[in-house]
């Protein structure tokens, strides 16, 4: 979709991601080798009670889901930023659900646009556990 055609406040949903307990670890074994992700005794001892998935890994499991949505198709040039702040934790088990919105539209030139899309993750209860806000690169129409 080009720049040109999004509207700012545009809603869409992000397919549920369940997060594998095999894979949290071996996640995390590779790339955030902390006690309170890999060894569940030590887990057991902490105010979590058990595991806790990287926060990095819960992101990437809904980031994942957000790209099949496939909001931009072959409209999108690259990738500019992307923030991600952590509310609550993830366990094994869990089902990350996204809401992405549209939240600012920025014209950098005759070819391109910057969009920003903010999404908000919950779990199976409701709870808010992480947001992202990303700004994506677009092609603009006079491109073509």
């Amino acid at each position: 979709m080009y720049f040109d055609d999004l509207t700012l406040g545009h809603e869409f949903d992000i397919p549920p991601a369940v997060i594998d307990k095999q894979q949290m670890i071996d996640f995390a074994k590779l790339y955030d080798n902390i006690p309170l992700h890999t060894d569940e005794e030590y887990a057991k001892t902490t105010h979590f009670g058990q595991l806790i998935a990287p926060g990095m890994m819960s992101f990437m499991a809904v980031w994942a889901k957000y790209l099949e949505v496939d909001l931009f198709g072959d409209d999108l040039l690259a990738g500019k930023s992307s923030k991600v702040e952590w509310f609550k934790p993830v366990f094994a088990g869990d089902v990350l659900t996204g809401k992405g919105v549209i939240s600012k539209l920025t014209p950098r030139n005759e070819k391109n646009g910057t969009a920003e899309i903010t999404i908000t993750v919950t779990n199976q209860h409701g709870e808010v556990v992480l947001s992202n806000v990303t700004e994506a690169v677009v092609k603009r129409k006079m491109n073509k």
